[in-house]
């Protein structure tokens, strides 16, 4: 007989796959994302819920969890199978709101801790009414509330799940975590909704993973048991489920409101069944080893694709990211181009060049050059922030919360540029004065003329010759010519620090998405170490 593969070194690989996939995000909007996060967190939830812990502890009792549509009778149907009400049924929908697992007494250890479904509160409440509130629990805290039944053999547990089709959203995703976490899937459905789409997807889930599955039909008029079991069984054989054991039940007067117990001989064969799957060695090993290699075996097909997801991810934040790049780039070019060309030295900055000295202070002159500077990389800084606009209304990746969007909150771009270019003049006039510092002080120009005078000659261009002329008059050739360079180099890290601050500013919101490479190749790793393991 073939036993399930708990070797220590299995169950450490898929604990270090699972830790891959846990860190696999999936932040920007592209058309394949939603599924890929839906895919990692049900992913997640089988091993958390299901495989690792039947791996660890394989004797463990076999969990049957109960699904199903809006009012295809799931709690009637676990309430008859234990033989008294555990779970709340009626015509209220959606009845089952907190889930509600029934074992045996003995088994109550293995359900009561955190060996499956880590995530839920436990609350062990086996003589209080279904109906009565659960008190002392928060409303956002998820719950599982256990009753034990010695109508159940040993060895089998009953966990009745919210509707699949829930009308809340919350219901559809709890009832889909749980059915995760079954070693059976009982499928229920009724005569008038078993071709509903909903079901459908469950039983086509079931079969991708090779789930152990049963199906109920319940509900089912006297008079048309066996046309609808006959064509019930039809659909299931063209969709390959052929061989997933069929019940039936019929419709009766206790299940026409939800609210009284079926009849022992309705629901006699599908306990039979279930029985036998704990008390048969076999049978027992059978569904806990299909199941769980079911889950297994899926990992081949969706590990590639979730690591194909991030590498989309990974592709479109590359292309968002060359969009700045690009655009910053470029301006940047622009802006050595216009300050080698002289195109600070124009307009107001111009005219006080022209009447300087006689008519213009260097302190305006100055005034003027810092202010025609802040303007070019204010232009600069806003014709790129432009182009990355029209590329990323290109890019569906970048409707992401936040990329977008400016924060008002942040110092404007004129303001941080400005900064800057006051910092830069406060730097360019120290430099000034210690150039000037060992000159006859009869004679030596005061710091603020030599600093209007370096500028000019640095941002007019050839219009700005006589500047430079009259500077190295002013304290020397030696002292100009290392006073310019001094200053150039000071103009371009400034000059880099104010577009490189803005760059930074439009690329932020992307990086605090953290989408990295590396988990398209971690995740196809861990499913290579798997399968050697394997």
């Amino acid at each position: 007989m073939v036993t399930l593969d708990v070797r220590p070194q299995l169950l450490d690989t898929l604990s270090a796959l699972r830790d891959r996939v846990a860190a696999a995000r999936f932040p920007l909007p592209l058309s394949g994302a939603p599924r890929a996060r839906a895919n990692r967190d049900e992913l997640l939830a089988q091993l958390d819920d299901y495989l690792v812990p039947r791996l660890r502890e394989p004797e463990a009792p076999l969990l049957a969890v109960v699904g199903g549509s809006t009012g295809a009778g799931k709690s009637t149907l676990v309430n008859s199978l234990v033989g008294r009400k555990v779970s709340e049924a009626g015509v209220l929908r959606p009845t089952t709101r907190t889930p509600v697992l029934v074992c045996h007494p003995e088994d109550h250890h293995w359900f009561s801790g955190m060996r499956i479904l880590p995530d839920f509160t436990r609350v062990w409440v086996p003589h209080q009414d279904p109906g009565d509130e659960l008190h002392g629990i928060g409303r956002e805290e998820r719950v599982l509330r256990i009753e034990t039944a010695d109508t159940l053999p040993p060895g089998l547990a009953l966990l009745d799940a919210p509707d699949i089709d829930s009308l809340v959203a919350g219901n559809r995703i709890l009832a889909a975590e749980l059915i995760s976490a079954a070693d059976i899937w009982i499928l229920v459905t009724t005569a008038a909704r078993y071709a509903d789409a909903v079901p459908w997807h469950l039983l086509r889930t079931a079969k991708e993973h090779r789930a152990t599955l049963i199906t109920v039909l319940d509900r089912v008029p006297h008079q048309v048991v066996s046309e609808v079991s006959r064509q019930y069984g039809a659909l299931l054989t063209k969709a390959g489920l052929g061989d997933v054991p069929r019940f039936t039940v019929p419709e009766l007067p206790e299940s026409a409101w939800g609210g009284g117990l079926l009849p022992t001989t309705a629901v006699a064969p599908l306990l039979t069944w279930l029985t036998h799957q704990v008390h048969d060695p076999a049978a027992r090993e059978a569904a806990a080893l299909r199941t769980a290699n079911g889950v297994l075996d899926s990992l081949k097909s969706r590990m590639p694709e979730l690591a194909g997801a991030a590498a989309a991810q990974y592709a479109a934040a590359l292309r968002l990211t060359s969009a700045v790049d690009t655009a910053y780039d470029s301006e940047y070019a622009r802006v050595r181009r216009s300050l080698k060309a002289g195109a600070v030295l124009a307009g107001d900055a111009l005219k006080r060049w022209r009447s300087y000295p006689l008519d213009c202070s260097a302190g305006e002159l100055l005034d003027a050059l810092v202010e025609n500077l802040g303007v070019l990389l204010l232009c600069a800084v806003t014709a790129a922030d432009e182009r990355i606009d029209e590329a990323w209304r290109r890019e569906p990746a970048a409707g992401a919360a936040g990329l977008a969007d400016r924060d008002p909150t942040l110092e404007s771009a004129e303001h941080r540029i400005g900064m800057t270019v006051r910092r830069w003049r406060r730097v360019l006039e120290e430099y000034a004065e210690e150039e000037s510092r060992d000159l006859d002080r009869s004679t030596a120009p005061d710091t603020e003329v030599v600093a209007a005078l370096v500028a000019t000659a640095l941002l007019g261009g050839r219009r700005a010759q006589a500047a430079g002329e009259e500077l190295a008059e002013r304290i020397g050739a030696h002292r100009a010519l290392r006073l310019r360079d001094r200053a150039a180099r000071l103009l371009s890290e400034y000059l880099d620090r104010a577009l490189h601050t803005e760059r930074e500013r439009r690329l932020a919101p992307l990086d605090a998405l953290e989408v990295h490479a590396e988990p398209q190749a971690e995740l196809i790793a861990a499913l290579s170490v798997l399968q050697k393991e394997r």
